[in-house]
């Protein structure tokens, strides 16, 4: 697995904790501590896949991604995707979603969504948050135009800082009914 490592502008795909130190090393606005040293090396070794950010200054940070990209153009055109997800079928079925979203298919849909209401307490007059469901029946043209139908109705029902999920999350889900007559 290889480090790719971010600094501002300075970037650099390395294959070891050594040459990502290296890099570091060769940056002038950041020094190289030892507990930097400890922390790069643990992450190189750990089986940790998420990337990390390490801190320089106060808000000034560089960060490191592991990759199974072997050249700089494979990770900056995404053709290294982990195997682990292809393995689990995680990332299959998240495109599947997607397509299915964007599919065009005009008719009935009919759209759930759940998302964070704000309502008032009677007693007190403070807002609050609580979940909400809502279900709608529209036409449209795909699911998205589903979602974004039922949200375009609902911010203007609902008090503006209500939160609405994405719609390829799991909070949003639609089925299509039929076509229209």
């Amino acid at each position: 697995m290889n480090l790719y490592l971010r600094f501002f502008d300075n970037e650099t795909l390395v294959e070891n904790a050594d040459q990502a130190l290296n890099f570091l090393n060769s940056l002038p606005d950041v020094q190289v501590t030892p507990e930097m040293e400890e922390d790069v090396r643990e992450y190189a070794d750990s089986d940790v896949l998420y990337p990390k950010r390490y801190k320089v200054r106060p808000r000034v940070y560089f960060i490191i991604i592991k990759t199974e990209a072997k050249t700089m153009l494979d990770f900056k055109q995404k053709k290294a995707l982990r195997s682990s997800l292809d393995a689990s079928g995680t990332a299959k079925e998240t495109n599947m979603a997607i397509q299915r979203l964007n599919q065009e298919m005009p008719g009935w849909y009919e759209g759930t969504i759940d998302f964070k209401r704000v309502v008032v307490r009677p007693a007190t007059g403070k807002c609050e948050y609580r979940d909400t469901r809502f279900v709608a029946r529209c036409k449209a043209n795909s699911g998205i135009d589903c979602y974004n139908r039922i949200v375009e109705y609902l911010r203007g029902c609902v008090d503006k800082r209500s939160q609405f999920p994405a719609a390829k999350g799991k909070n949003f889900r639609f089925q299509y009914l039929g076509m229209w007559k």
